[in-house]
């Protein structure tokens, strides 16, 4: 894969995070990190994905206190979509 097409698809999976996210704060985290993602060189993206992973995982908690498991099932379908992207693009490792 191209570094072009490593940054244009993660950030479309940021865009989705950014789509799922229940608050203005968790909503422009997101739109921060895509900005980065858009922007950064390759090695950066390693940090970026793990970072939106630990936002989407803050998401999925709040979504659960808040019982609202619809917004959950949405926002984990995302994050799963993100992490399965990352260990493809060898951005993170598969555990």
């Amino acid at each position: 894969m191209t570094r072009q097409y490593i940054n244009g698809e993660l950030s479309v999976k940021l865009a989705e995070l950014q789509a799922v996210a229940l608050s203005k704060e968790s909503a422009g985290e997101a739109a921060q990190l895509r900005l980065e993602a858009e922007a950064a060189p390759s090695g950066v993206l390693p940090m970026v994905a793990l970072r939106a992973l630990d936002l989407m995982r803050g998401l999925c908690r709040e979504s659960l206190a808040r019982g609202d498991l619809g917004a959950f099932n949405r926002q984990a379908t995302v994050g799963a979509e993100l992490r399965e992207f990352a260990v493809s693009a060898r951005l993170l490792a598969e555990d």
